[in-house]
């Protein structure tokens, strides 16, 4: 389905979440040109292959702003969805911003920390003002959670509604998204307590991460009892089921620790596969592509 097809976007960000965003726009059958200062996003020469993932099938177009604003205003106005993420003022000094555009426009601002906050930052630091790296600090994220989850998916949720207003009211909408703040949102639920103690980050043996002998990991997430029980059959030790919410969990935990180490992960996937466990590899991101269907090295197509 491409429910956005006849629709144009003009994509002014830089970096991730912009054009993450716009990507999924493009999925959706929208027509996107992304509308680049001279030289480009700087993210075609810091990360030349997540630039190139991000960008496939888009248009593309070098323009300074600065020096022929008639130009960028006019591409903006023919535009059904504009995208930007400069700093609070900088479309408006540029004559590009909601105001000098068609009422009709779905102007979305992408931003770090809400309207008029001049910070800079970047995916970590939203992370850190949002809440979300408490649980495991000083570890790092491994994907860009403000970025990405709360950015560029919470942008194009917000536009994708907005168009469907349009269709009702014939006019646009001026979005802000913040990056810390939608990240915020992404945890807020859990601001009421928590079911147990360190849930997501280990304080269950039956929701961790459990080495194998051959070095790879099982992730186990067998929150229901019936799931952990038919685990500990299938691992020969029914009686560990009866100490699934126990308070001390670390000797259930060093049990399970140290019968995923006697054997190889291939083996451990053999004997889980078809049964309700909840277990799983811990993949690599190609092996991950390759189980969903993608190819790894077409991984930019639309």
């Amino acid at each position: 389905m491409k429910p956005l097809a006849g629709l144009f976007v003009v994509d002014l960000t830089r970096y991730l979440p912009g054009p993450f965003a716009s990507r999924e726009l493009l999925r959706l059958g929208a027509r996107v040109l992304r509308l680049q200062p001279p030289g480009g996003d700087p993210l075609r020469e810091l990360a030349p292959a997540w630039h190139d993932a991000l960008n496939a099938g888009k248009e593309s177009l070098e323009l300074d702003l600065k020096a022929e604003p008639e130009r960028g205003r006019e591409l903006c106005g023919e535009a059904d969805v504009v995208l930007e993420s400069f700093r609070p003022g900088v479309v408006e000094r540029l004559g590009i911003g909601p105001d000098d555009l068609p009422a009709t426009v779905v102007y979305c601002s992408i931003t770090g920390f809400g309207p008029g906050d001049l910070r800079a930052g970047h995916d970590l630091n939203y992370q850190g003002w949002a809440g979300l790296l408490a649980d495991t600090a000083p570890a790092l994220p491994p994907v860009q959670i403000a970025d990405l989850a709360a950015g560029a998916l919470g942008a194009a949720t917000r536009i994708l509604a907005a168009l469907l207003e349009r269709e009702r009211t014939g006019r646009g909408a001026h979005l802000v998204v913040s990056l810390t703040h939608g990240a915020h949102e992404l945890a807020a639920h859990r601001l009421g307590g928590e079911p147990f103690p360190r849930l997501l980050t280990g304080g269950l043996a039956c929701y961790r991460i459990y080495p194998t002998a051959d070095g790879r990991y099982l992730t186990v997430a067998a929150l229901e009892p019936r799931f952990f029980s038919r685990l500990c059959e299938l691992l020969g030790r029914p009686e560990l089921a009866e100490g699934q919410y126990e308070p001390d969990q670390e000797p259930l935990a060093d049990e399970l620790a140290e019968l995923f180490a006697a054997k190889p992960l291939a083996t451990w996937l053999e004997l889980f596969d078809g049964e309700d466990v909840s277990v799983g590899p811990v993949a690599t991101l190609e092996e991950a592509a390759v189980q969903l269907g993608r190819n790894p090295s077409a991984a930019g197509s639309a």
